[in-house]
């Protein structure tokens, strides 16, 4: 039986011709119950489209991981590791995870007391908002009339020593409704955009190389990126952007020799572009605010050097300039036109390929308000393909 996909409905700020292939609703599937067949079609809209939606799902914890365990039946714990803090409660992810007793790949995550959950007596949840790790603020004055910001634009990634995983998957159990925020960039732009109360929004890394100009395709395709050891304690003392697109360079990151134990095998370097195992295409998958250096790869022999960037290739360790072009290259991309704000309701179940696009959490909630989330992804059974000789042909 072939599955009906139908487009998500795009809100009124997005560019619907660079996001007519962006997204789709699965009518009709449980994802709790998949045969063998429907399965490979999940799988193949999801590669094709980057997420998939199936609103009135009714999940249990053990068939989530089931689901998200099919996209890469090798791998086994959560992606972040069992303690999913680097070994430490310094990380800046200790307290937006609660892990479910029966099936510890799956994370309870929200805002608000929940009680006796799963195994869980109670669980203290708290929405991840940009106060808590911006340079600067919305004044509260703002936040009182419902303008906001992006918290942190991220993959669902370790980025020491675990894989980052294939797909994550949510799962809206309460789902708070309330009025609308504007999230402001407060970047010098004037851009902002209209989102659902506590969305998570979305944005395409293909679209985000596709639309790059010439010179930075060409550095893209060149380029890996080595993280941090560490990344999520060694930022934690750090502030992001405005945009949530990436890290402030103020040195106030947590030295090396003050890190967890750490080891150099275990360091993650990854390619910029990730390659998408169904369609070929190629995406850009950074985690900005874990990035720590870049290393570019010289011009192939008889590529046009005119205007290229790096054309002998280089080690670029100097964390500002290291930060500066990867924004370069990533912020067009969040523009609100290509941004899909993702409007929860209850019983929503979602699905987003973790190596195809970028995602973050938006907005606040007040402490009263409930909201309880599943999450499930799975740190992969191996590294992100990069760009094939022919790739680095075609675009250096």
């Amino acid at each position: 039986m072939a599955i009906e996909l139908v487009p998500l409905p795009l809100p009124a700020s997005a560019d619907a011709a660079k996001l007519a292939d962006f997204g789709r609703e699965v009518k009709g599937v449980n994802p709790a119950e998949m045969t063998p067949e429907l399965f490979k079609e999940i799988e193949e809209a999801l590669y094709k489209h980057g997420v998939l939606l199936f609103r009135d799902a009714k999940v249990s914890s053990a068939q989530q991981y089931a689901f998200t365990k099919a996209f890469d039946p090798q791998s086994e714990s959560y992606g972040h590791g069992n303690n999913k803090t680097g070994e430490t409660k310094k990380s800046i992810l200790h307290p937006d995870l609660k892990t479910i007793p029966s099936v510890p790949q799956v994370q309870l995550i929200g805002n608000g007391t929940v009680y006796n959950h799963e195994g869980l007596a109670e669980a203290k949840l708290k929405h991840p908002s940009h106060t808590t790790f911006h340079k600067t603020k919305v004044s509260p004055e703002d936040e009182a009339k419902g303008h906001t910001r992006f918290y942190r634009w991220h993959i669902d990634a370790a980025l020491y020593d675990l894989n980052p995983p294939r797909v994550t998957t949510l799962y809206g159990i309460t789902v708070p409704q309330g009025e609308k925020q504007v999230c402001r960039y407060d970047d010098g732009t004037g851009d902002e955009l209209e989102v659902p109360l506590g969305t998570t929004a979305f944005v395409s890394g293909q679209i985000m190389f596709d639309i790059l100009p010439a010179e930075l395709k060409s550095l893209a395709v060149r380029s890996k990126v080595r993280y941090a050891p560490h990344p999520y304690v060694w930022m934690a003392p750090a502030h992001a952007m405005s945009t949530g697109l990436g890290i402030e360079s103020e040195g106030l990151e947590l030295p090396l020799e003050d890190l967890p134990a750490w080891e150099e095998s275990k360091l993650k370097t990854l390619p910029i572009l990730w390659k998408n195992p169904k369609t070929g295409g190629l995406h850009f998958q950074v985690h900005p605010c874990g990035a720590k250096e870049l290393l570019v790869e010289p011009l192939p022999e008889g590529a046009n050097r005119e205007g290229a960037l790096y054309p002998d290739g280089a080690h670029l360790t100097d964390l500002k300039e290291v930060r500066g072009l990867l924004y370069n290259m990533q912020r067009p991309a969040i523009a609100p036109s290509l941004v899909y704000p993702h409007d929860w309701r209850e019983d929503d179940f979602v699905i987003f390929h973790n190596r195809g696009v970028l995602h973050t959490v938006v907005g606040a909630f007040a402490p009263d308000q409930v909201r309880a989330f599943h999450q499930c992804n799975l740190a992969a059974s191996d590294e992100p393909v990069g760009p094939s000789a022919e790739d680095i042909k075609a675009y250096a």
